[in-house]
């Protein structure tokens, strides 16, 4: 029976060493001594499980945004180098509007 990361985390710590007893694996060796972090990450280390979450941006193109991010934030360190002050809100605005891009096109 294959597990996830999300179904190993909300299990309680007798149901994770019983999962345990049927590995042979040297990161759950000891399982009855462990506390629910280490039988975790021990488990997902003897079932070669993801420890995280990988989210995927979709609809837009990150790569882009990201290079406009980073140019604006160049443009953030001479204006507070400069100590231009200005036009510094602007540019936080905008950095600020993509990144937000970014994390509502994440799934």
């Amino acid at each position: 029976m294959s597990h996830t990361y999300e179904e190993l985390k909300h299990k309680t710590v007798a149901e994770l060493r019983e999962i345990a007893k049927g590995i042979e694996h040297e990161a759950v060796q000891g399982a009855t001594q462990m506390n629910k972090d280490h039988l975790l990450k021990g488990l997902c280390t003897a079932l070669n499980i993801e420890m995280h979450a990988h989210h995927e941006v979709v609809g837009i193109d990150k790569s882009a945004i990201k290079a406009k991010i980073r140019e604006l934030q160049k443009r953030r360190d001479e204006m507070l180098a400069a100590k231009d002050r200005k036009e510094l809100g602007d540019v936080l605005r905008q950095i600020h509007n993509f990144k937000k891009r970014i994390r509502r096109a994440t799934v």
